[in-house]
């Protein structure tokens, strides 16, 4: 058995072939979706996050928002790069979110990508510490926004507020109980996986990670989720950590599928830089008519692995297709493989 979500990456563009022609389109398409994944019976309905581009940027006002017209279904991130994040303000609006959902929020974080734009951070007025990288900052900032969520006060009291205080020091405002458990972080390679166990993050893989050996990505990505796995029963946390991956996968089941996607289904792993000096390996799609669909799938070592698989969806091209998409997993692929 298998959690089963979708990632939107809520791409936005005025083409004529896009349902989504603006933002608002996206975030209002994303909220219609996500209430009927969940009347599909989907765990997860997930969206990534960029800066200075035409996607899905501000998580938290859609996550309220889905949380608001939903009652079941998981909401989350994957993932927020926190090189851009002030942490504090961040536990507050993680806090507002989590409680408006009533405790459904799966929040997924990391040190980022490659940008739009060069060092964007330092335009949200950012800027590594002496001796740090950017990437150093962002798990700094990461660690702070853990550490404010366990909701132990820090803050000295103003001896004459405006409102009465409780006795002692203050803690950030909305907290949520639990919200701590539920923060995923996306590691691009074993080191940093390693890194999310030790801190007590579940861990997000996604469709690209440092390339460390030279294996096929499905392999390299299982070996990083084993390697996660023994670092959380070596720090001795107490719980049972969740594991999710992603994939583009799309059965084929009508011509509109096959014109869409044929192509995708002779994809293979392929490699390349994402950052200067760092190669990376990239996983391929997964495109064909179900029952080979399902032959290839149950050969993919880090999905079986996982306990969640994340889909990737194809956005830009509407509500109704997408909720095919899903269907089509959902009826023709997960329950031969076990997933439901």
């Amino acid at each position: 058995m298998k959690k089963i979500g979708f990632l939107s990456f809520g791409h936005w563009s005025n083409h004529p072939s896009y349902a989504t022609r603006s933002a608002g389109d996206t975030l209002l398409q994303s909220i219609d979706l996500a209430v009927a994944a969940e009347e599909l019976g989907l765990d997860g309905v997930y969206f990534r996050v960029h800066h200075f581009a035409r996607q899905l940027a501000s998580p938290f006002p859609l996550l309220s928002a889905i949380g608001a017209k939903t009652s079941k279904i998981e909401i989350g991130t994957g993932v927020i790069d926190m090189r851009y994040e002030n942490p504090l303000y961040m536990v507050e609006d993680a806090g507002a979110a989590d409680l408006i959902s009533a405790g459904r929020l799966q929040l997924g974080i990391s040190r980022g990508s490659p940008e739009q734009v060069t060092e964007g951070w330092r335009y949200f007025g950012y800027e590594p510490a002496a001796g740090e990288t950017d990437a150093d900052m962002g798990r700094s900032h990461a660690l702070q926004f853990l550490q404010r969520l366990d909701g132990i006060g820090f803050a000295e009291p103003n001896p004459n507020p405006m409102f009465p205080n409780p006795p002692g020091l203050l803690r950030l405002e909305p907290h949520s109980k639990g919200l701590r458990e539920r923060i995923w972080w996306g590691a691009g390679s074993n080191a940093t996986a390693v890194w999310a166990a030790e801190n007590g993050m579940n861990l997000q893989s996604s469709t690209l990670k440092f390339d460390e050996s030279g294996k096929p990505f499905h392999i390299q990505q299982a070996e990083q989720i084993r390697l996660y796995k023994e670092a959380w029963k070596k720090a001795g946390h107490k719980r049972e950590p969740g594991v999710s991956v992603s994939r583009s996968i799309f059965a084929l089941v009508n011509d509109q599928d096959k014109y869409y996607f044929g192509g995708q289904g002779k994809s293979a792993d392929s490699f390349g830089y994402i950052e200067p000096e760092k190669r990376a390996v990239f996983g391929k799609s997964y495109a064909a008519e179900p029952d080979q669909l399902i032959e290839e799938l149950v050969r993919d070592e880090a999905i079986q692995e996982a306990d969640t698989v994340l889909l990737t969806i194809p956005n830009t091209l509407g509500v109704d297709y997408n909720v095919h998409v899903l269907s089509a997993i959902l009826e023709h692929v997960a329950p031969a493989l076990g997933w439901r």
